[in-house]
């Protein structure tokens, strides 16, 4: 060893041993905190508090910002840093609060409750306390025995079903049960309900696939119908397991679900045959791969990795969804004689009323896709 690399040794191994003191005592912190959490667990569960307290967390987050250019540290880094711990924190105390019941003495019957999505609301139900029963088509001469004073009655069952069973399981609900439905469109199921059942009525939609391990910050779109009073309890323990809830009628989610759901898979699987007709060596094309082609074709074999079947329910579900995607064909032929005439003036002059049009979300939509951009570059 030459006299430098002595000399190099003897003067860093003092400094990793600190870093590793440092290290132990920032787990120890954690630890520190992790119970102090479970404290605030037991007292949300209590008082039936919701977990996500977002003006909380963005004080939080503030605050820290402001104390690490204090303490001359990147800003951005500590946001990243306590967005995990927070994050961390917050699965954890969703999980506990899957095992409290808002009311924990109801019977819940889900029809479909043995697939996926019924199933996930099963088990979340079970966890809290509740004497959940399952419908399926296998047991349904045993409906009237299942609905015998259940207090929910939840349908979880595929679009082009839930009208029919609707129809179907009204007769036997008990006029003060609450029925619901998981249906992705919302106008037809609830009009059923209104009109099959008398007592009270709510629409769900939950945003998300059904392989979730918690609902932490995951958006449900309620639709009320009847009784608003009477389904309160319901959307309460939603907010207990975790969700955002955000309320809507039934025409404006459908509405908004054309775009959100119909128009976006719609014009991904257009994509993604496009890609397949040409026949496009996707290996090759992720070599000369930004991070946001990366992103943006992750998003299309996403969809391709999925039922085929659900996807079919979901953008073929109505009338208006399928006006909607032939309107959104016929718009993209309106740029044909730009591409033929080689216009680039036009491009600009179109780019530019959209950009406008965008406003302040293409600044939010540069900052998120950034982020995102980001994280992708540290796992690969």
């Amino acid at each position: 060893m030459t006299k430098d690399n002595k000399n190099f040794q003897e003067q860093i191994i003092p400094l990793r041993d600190e870093i590793d003191s440092i290290d132990s005592k920032i787990l120890s912190l954690l630890a520190r905190r992790q119970t102090q959490v479970e404290k605030v667990v037991g007292l949300k569960k209590a008082h039936s508090i919701p977990v996500y307290h977002p003006a909380r967390e963005e004080d939080l987050i503030s605050r820290l910002r402001i104390q690490s250019q204090n303490h001359d540290l990147d800003p951005d880094f500590m946001e990243d840093l306590y967005r995990v711990i927070i994050r961390q924190s917050r699965v954890k105390q969703t999980q506990k609060m899957e095992h409290k019941g808002v009311r924990p003495n109801a019977k819940i019957l889900v029809i479909g409750g043995t697939g996926q999505m019924g199933g996930l609301f099963a088990t979340l139900f079970i966890k809290s306390g509740y004497a959940v029963r399952i419908l399926t088509e296998q047991n349904w001469n045993q409906a009237s025995d299942l609905c015998h004073e259940i207090d929910l009655a939840l349908v979880s069952v595929p679009i082009e079903k839930t009208v029919r069973v609707i129809e179907k399981i009204s007769p036997f609900l008990p006029p003060e049960a609450l029925l619901a439905d998981l249906t992705s469109i919302k106008k037809e199921p609830v009009h059923q309900m209104l009109s099959s059942h008398g007592g009270p009525v709510l629409g769900v939609h939950p945003l998300f696939g059904p392989t979730l391990s918690c609902l932490d910050k995951q958006i449900i779109v309620i639709t009320p119908g009847r009784d608003k009073t009477s389904s309160e309890w319901f959307t309460e323990q939603l907010t207990l397991w975790g969700a955002v809830i955000v309320e809507s009628t039934t025409d404006e989610h459908d509405e908004i679900m054309e775009i959100v759901q119909a128009l976006r898979h719609f014009a991904t699987f257009c994509f993604g045959e496009f890609l397949c007709h040409r026949r496009t060596k996707l290996s090759r094309t992720l070599e000369f791969s930004s991070p946001i082609y990366r992103l943006e074709l992750g998003m299309v074999g996403r969809l391709f990795a999925q039922d085929s079947s659900l996807y079919s329910e979901i953008i073929f579900a109505t009338p208006e969804r399928r006006a909607l995607l032939k309107e959104f064909i016929l718009s993209l032929t309106r740029h044909v004689d730009m591409l033929e005439t080689n216009n680039k003036q036009l491009f600009i002059d179109q780019f530019e009323h959209v950009a406008q049009w965008f406003g302040p979300f293409s600044d939010q939509a540069m900052r998120e896709s950034t982020f995102l951009i980001d994280k992708l570059i540290e796992r690969f």
